[in-house]
């Protein structure tokens, strides 16, 4: 009989985690030892995020607690102006949507071919600093857009801001993402670590970040799901639609569910356009 699998991270474990990832060594590496050792997975991804992002989010009240309300609009069908979209799923902590016909096929083809003219390794924001910087926990390639910088993308960044019920200057710029095979972006928030230095700068600009919207901009043969770990949540990428969350408790604080990440692409690709709001008005 096959051995299960060890779900629980001992603190040893832990300790090993820490000083290995001080000692430089790549957490995909870390990932292979423990899978080797007959961790499962999830649980292990769960754990160097951890260690990366320092844990569960800080929690501290909200300076503003009607901001961080959930938005979406209730019922089974988003209104947003220029179309409807469906609602398939909806998870009440983190807030999360899974919805349908965001973007139609034209819309996905034409964006993967003006992204695929300025794809350049992505980065993340490097902790301490605030630096977006080149890490191996984000193996995508990523191409950045201002607002309406032309036609399309102002429709997409109205229509993304209508579904998100935000107006359209919180809005950061839209974002494509490439995953090939192998690729990864392993769990992680994507709000600034209010106790991090280096979120000064982003916080003084805009404010916190405080939903997100991924939307998916064609069908995955294998692999490259979303992910939530700690609430064993997977959205399984499908051409046209995306998935909404954001980041706050019922109390107003930042919350340690929202943890995600995007699974190794195991065949084909993976095209995703991110849409990132702030909490105020932020220069696009």
């Amino acid at each position: 009989m096959e051995a299960r699998l060890h779900t629980k991270i001992t603190p040893d474990w832990h300790r090993w985690i820490g000083e290995s990832l001080a000692a430089g060594h790549a957490p995909a590496d870390l990932l292979g030892i423990m899978k080797q050792n007959r961790f499962d997975e999830w649980a292990a991804r769960d754990a160097i995020a951890e260690a990366l992002f320092g844990g569960a989010a800080p929690r501290q009240p909200a300076p503003e607690p009607a901001t961080f309300s959930s938005r979406l609009e209730d019922g089974h069908v988003l209104h947003v102006g220029d179309r409807p979209i469906r609602v398939l799923v909806r998870v009440s902590r983190p807030t999360i949507a899974v919805l349908d016909d965001v973007l139609d096929p034209v819309e996905c083809d034409q964006l993967r071919a003006l992204a695929a003219t300025r794809l350049a390794r992505s980065e993340v924001v490097g902790p301490g600093t605030g630096i977006g910087v080149v890490q191996d926990i984000r193996t995508s390639d990523g191409a950045n857009f201002g607002r309406s910088e032309n036609e399309l993308i102002a429709r997409i960044d109205a229509r993304a801001a209508a579904v998100m019920r935000m107006a359209e200057d919180h809005g950061e710029g839209l974002q494509v993402m490439r995953y090939g095979v192998g690729a990864q972006y392993v769990p992680h928030f994507d709000f600034f670590p209010p106790d991090d230095p280096g979120s000064r700068s982003h916080l003084k600009n805009g404010g916190q970040r405080v939903s997100t919207l991924i939307m998916y901009l064609n069908d995955v043969e294998a692999g490259g799901e979303t992910v939530f770990p700690r609430i064993d949540f997977s959205y399984v990428p499908r051409m046209g639609q995306a998935v909404y969350f954001e980041y706050t408790a019922p109390d107003g604080s930042l919350d340690p569910l929202s943890l995600h990440g995007g699974a190794p692409v195991i065949r084909g690709e993976k095209w995703i356009l991110t849409k990132w709001m702030r909490e105020r008005a932020f220069p696009g």
